[in-house]
């Protein structure tokens, strides 16, 4: 695909957005970020019911082995004391890189209600218990396409892709499909949370909580 040369480029070092949000301070903050973390949560679902933020739980997992970073986009699953779940292919490169290096950061990216909270923790696999009894909760389509996709592998075509698809549900046509023995979830332990939200000028709010044993401190910073 080539961009016509009559249509002009995007000014980019001219965009911006004036943001106005809501004044985040630390003396009204709770003690628990789980409590503030779950308040924007319900923000963020009343933002996709009026229709202006589509998924309120996609977030970026980064992972990091030898130096080199990787990110991409997954589902929170579940949320609060002792952490923040999601599921995946264990095979999967964030798996392998998960098992090198366990550290590993979150973000979510708010945008309409200008928001952005970040994650970093240690992650470590939930008990197949948890994994089996959200696997069951899954569409039937999703639970064979786990089965179906060697996740972070290279597949010689999307036929391929199909074709196994295709054969898992033959294999499970007439019964339950089990969660697959690769697959399952990690449940993020954080050592920080931050909040970050949009104000005028860039004089943006930026509260961090740090923890420590059992017990959470708040600090700000500069923007």
């Amino acid at each position: 695909m080539t961009t016509d040369p009559a249509t002009p480029r995007p000014d980019l070092a001219a965009e911006r957005i004036n943001y106005a949000g809501d004044h985040l301070l630390t003396e009204t903050a709770p003690d628990d970020p789980y409590r503030l973390f779950d308040r924007w949560l319900t923000d963020a679902f009343a933002a996709k019911e009026q229709g202006v933020l589509p998924e309120p739980t996609a977030m970026v997992v980064a992972t990091s082995v030898d130096g080199r970073p990787s990110a991409r986009t997954v589902l929170l699953k579940e949320v609060g004391p002792p952490g923040f779940v999601f599921y995946t292919n264990y095979a999967s490169r964030k798996g392998a890189e998960l098992a090198e290096n366990p550290w590993l950061a979150l973000h979510f990216g708010w945008y309409p209600l200008q928001r952005q909270v970040r994650v970093e923790g240690t992650a470590e696999q939930v008990s197949r218990a948890e994994s089996e009894a959200y696997f069951a909760t899954r569409p039937r389509g999703s639970q064979l396409g786990a089965w179906a996709s060697p996740q972070s592998a290279e597949v010689a075509s999307a036929a391929a892709l199909t074709d196994s698809y295709q054969a898992f549900e033959r294999q499970f046509a007439d019964r339950e499909v089990p969660c697959p023995p690769q697959w399952g979830g990690y449940r993020v332990n954080p050592t920080m949370i931050e909040f970050w939200q949009g104000q005028p000028s860039r004089m943006h709010d930026r509260l961090v909580y740090r923890r420590s044993g059992d017990t959470w401190t708040i600090t700000r910073l500069a923007p």
